[in-house]
C-alpha cells in the first residue's frame, strides 16, 4: 500500500458480492482489482461493469497477486472457513459475509489464523453500519433512554425460502449482531423454538429469547411465513422507549418521552400509585447513506491503520455461538442454553 490505496478482490459476485465490489470500488482510498466466480456469465457481467476489474474463475490467481491487500469473501457460509484461512496465510486482510462460518469453532480457527499471521478480519454485518442503528447506540451510551429493560425484534417477511439453512441462521444474524452491539455484551443464556411448516426438518419461523447482563431481556422473531415485511427494533427504557422501522421511508426512527414511575415511598397498598408519563415523540434526523459504504470505507481504515473492525472476528464468533446455542435449543424443545463467558471481553 506504497500509496495508499488498499487494492480489494472479491471472492463471489452472483448475489451481494457485486454490491460489495462496487462501494470498495467506489470509495477515493480503495480499489477493486479482482472478482472471482465460478459463473463465467456473472465474470462476463461484472467485466462489463467494471472494464478495470480482472475476473476469474480460480479465486487462487487473487491470492498470488502480491499487489492485493485484501479479499472479500461472498460465497456460501459453509466455504468461509476455508478460504478466509488461505486468504489470511496468503497473506491478505479479509472481510467475510455473514453468518462468519458455520460453526464456532470454524470462528475460532479463523480468528487464530488472523491472530498467527497479523491481519485483520471482518464480518460483513452490514446493520452495525446503519444510520438509524449508529443513532440508537449513541442515544443509549447518552443515557437517554435510562436503563434498558428490554428489546424485542421483529425481522419477518413471506420468503424468501432457502433449503440450505433455516430461518434462524437466514435472518437472526442481524439482529444478534445489532443486540450485541447495542448492549456491548452476549447473552448469559437462552430459550428457542422453532416450527417447519413449507420445507420439512428446516424451520421457517423461530422466536428466540436471550437474557443478557444486567437483567436486560431480548425477543426475536425471525420468519420467512408472514404476510407483511415487519423489520422493527422496540427499546424500551426506564426514561425512554423508541421504535427503529427499517421499512419506514420517511420515519425510520421514532423516540417516545414515555415511562411509568413507582413512588419511593408508601405504607400500605392503599397508596401504592404509578406515576405514567406522556411527553414528546421526536424523530431524529437520520443521515440518509448506504450502510455497505459506510462499511467498506471502515475496512479500508481498519486495514491501512491496523486497528480492529467494530464488526471482528470476535463479533463473528459471538453470532455464531448464540445461533448454534439457538438451534439447539429449538432441537431440545425450547431447553435453556447457557454461555460460559457471560460478558464480552474489551
Amino acid at each position: 500500500m506504497s500509496d495508499d490505496v488498499v487494492r480489494v478482490g472479491v471472492i463471489g459476485v452472483g448475489y451481494w458480492g457485486p454490491n460489495l465490489l462496487r462501494n470498495f470500488n467506489n470509495l477515493a482510498d480503495a480499489e477493486a482489482t479482482w472478482a472471482a466466480d465460478l459463473n463465467s456469465d456473472r465474470l462476463r457481467h461484472i467485466g462489463n461493469l467494471y472494464p478495470s476489474v480482472r475476473t476469474t474463475s480460480d479465486y487462487r490467481q487473487i491470492l498470488d497477486d502480491s499487489d492485493v491487500d485484501a479479499v472479500v469473501v461472498a460465497t456460501p457460509a459453509d466455504t468461509h472457513c476455508a478460504l478466509a484461512c488461505e486468504i489470511l496465510d496468503a497473506g491478505k486482510h479479509v472481510f467475510i459475509e455473514k453468518p462468519m462460518a458455520v460453526s464456532s469453532e470454524e470462528c475460532q480457527t479463523i480468528n487464530a489464523k488472523a491472530a498467527e499471521v497479523g491481519r485483520q478480519v471482518m464480518v460483513g454485518h452490514t446493520f452495525l453500519f446503519n444510520s438509524a442503528v449508529y443513532k440508537i447506540k449513541q442515544l443509549i451510551e447518552a443515557g437517554e433512554l435510562g436503563q434498558i429493560f428490554y428489546v424485542y425484534i421483529n425481522r419477518v417477511n413471506l420468503g424468501l425460502f432457502r433449503e440450505d439453512c433455516n430461518v434462524v441462521w437466514d435472518l437472526a444474524p442481524h439482529d444478534i449482531a445489532i443486540l450485541n452491539w447495542l448492549l456491548d455484551s452476549v447473552p448469559r443464556s437462552l430459550t428457542a423454538v422453532g416450527s417447519s411448516y413449507v420445507q420439512p426438518g428446516i424451520e421457517d419461523v423461530a422466536f428466540v429469547n436471550l437474557q443478557y447482563p444486567d437483567n436486560v431481556m431480548a425477543h426475536l422473531h425471525v420468519s420467512w411465513l408472514d404476510p407483511n415485511k415487519v423489520r422493527t427494533i422496540t427499546v424500551v427504557g426506564s426514561k425512554k422507549m423508541l421504535v427503529y422501522d427499517d421499512v419506514s421511508n420517511t420515519e425510520k426512527l421514532r423516540v417516545y418521552d414515555k415511562g411509568v414511575n413507582v413512588m419511593p415511598h408508601y405504607d400500605s397498598f392503599g397508596e401504592f400509585q404509578l406515576s405514567y408519563r406522556y411527553g414528546d415523540i421526536v424523530l431524529p434526523r437520520i443521515e440518509d447513506t448506504e450502510p455497505l459504504k459506510i462499511e467498506a470505507e471502515h475496512f479500508v481504515e481498519c486495514v491501512r491503520e491496523n486497528k480492529k473492525p467494530r464488526s471482528d472476528g470476535q463479533s463473528g464468533f459471538e453470532v455464531v455461538e448464540v445461533l448454534e446455542a439457538a438451534c439447539a435449543s429449538i432441537r431440545e424443545g425450547g431447553r435453556i442454553m447457557g454461555f460460559e463467558a457471560p460478558t464480552r471481553q474489551s
